[in-house]
């Protein structure tokens, strides 16, 4: 191989669309665009989906099926290392957790997730464990309570 004999792969290099000129570009006065409407005048742009004013197909479409999304159950998380503020031999509860701003909301429920490293001896009281912060808290003498 040699400098000379070295080119790059087709399609790696197009020539630049110049527009508005006269000289063989063949997008000279309008560009390209037409003659007038909106799509010729220049911030043109509109939603995925839009046809003109026509009624979009998305919504021209009967709506079907049943999603489950409603009644999903979503809980509010906290880790094992949120609680070392916690004094030894204490109970947390949800209140306790929210009051202290540890928990903004209390969602449908508290989960207690099993990261960071606890180091003291609490009795926790929530609706979800980890199966790995029920391990330690228990490890530590303390005592995981589900709601």
């Amino acid at each position: 191989m040699k400098l000379n004999t070295m080119h790059p792969n087709e399609g790696a290099k197009k020539k630049r669309k110049i527009v508005g000129r006269g000289v063989g570009s063949g997008l000279g006065k309008t560009s390209g665009r037409g003659e007038k409407g909106q799509k010729a005048r220049s911030g043109y742009s509109h939603k995925p989906g839009f046809e003109g004013g026509q009624l979009p197909l998305y919504r021209r479409l009967p709506k079907r099926g049943f999603s489950n999304a409603m009644f999903k159950v979503e809980y509010a998380v906290i880790n094992l290392d949120d609680l070392n503020k916690f004094e030894n031999d204490a109970v947390v509860t949800p209140e306790i957790l929210k009051e202290m701003g540890l928990v903004k909301k209390s969602l449908d429920g508290i989960k207690v997730l099993g990261s960071g490293k606890l180091e003291k001896k609490l009795v926790v009281k929530a609706h979800k464990f980890s199966s790995t912060a029920k391990e330690q808290i228990e490890k530590l003498g303390g005592k995981a309570e589900v709601i």
